[in-house]
């Protein structure tokens, strides 16, 4: 649908922001700090990401939340050609990229780069938004 202006829909609506619970708020506080923060069992120190409520491992509540490298390898991708909500529809296609972190879990995210691989080392950074953080991955360059 295009306005009278010549706008889209698409370039009026915004984009949807992120529900932030007291569960993510240190997550989402860190990620518009430019941080990864993932969350860590308090009991049996297994790394868990998205953030919840209980270890998958031992099901403790106690939670401690540790600053991630942000480096990672390519698990898996998909190319987008249907925004899943209007004001993505100016970014079509864009690429999805399913991440295997350092710290053992997996992170989804956006791809700004060209080609990639399964395997492929990637680093992860955050764009700034006013509607919230977005996580992006690049592919990464040298050793860390």
């Amino acid at each position: 649908m295009t306005h009278a202006s010549n706008t889209t829909m698409a370039d009026t609506l915004p984009r949807p922001s992120p529900k932030i619970t007291p569960l993510s708020a240190p997550y989402w506080e860190a990620a518009a700090q430019g941080r990864l923060l993932l969350q860590k069992c308090a009991s049996c120190g297994k790394v868990r990401h998205y953030p919840r409520m209980l270890c998958d491992a031992c099901y403790s509540n106690s939670t401690d939340w540790v600053q991630a490298s942000g480096r990672g390898k390519v698990h898996s991708w998909t190319i987008c050609h249907h925004a899943f909500h209007p004001s993505f529809v100016k970014d079509l296609p864009y690429t999805l990229v399913t991440v295997d972190l350092d710290e053992g879990v997996r992170a989804l995210g956006r791809w700004r780069g060209t080609a990639l691989s399964i395997g492929d080392a990637v680093l992860a950074e955050f764009e700034q938004r006013s509607e919230g953080p977005e996580l992006f991955f690049t592919a990464a360059t040298g050793t860390p």
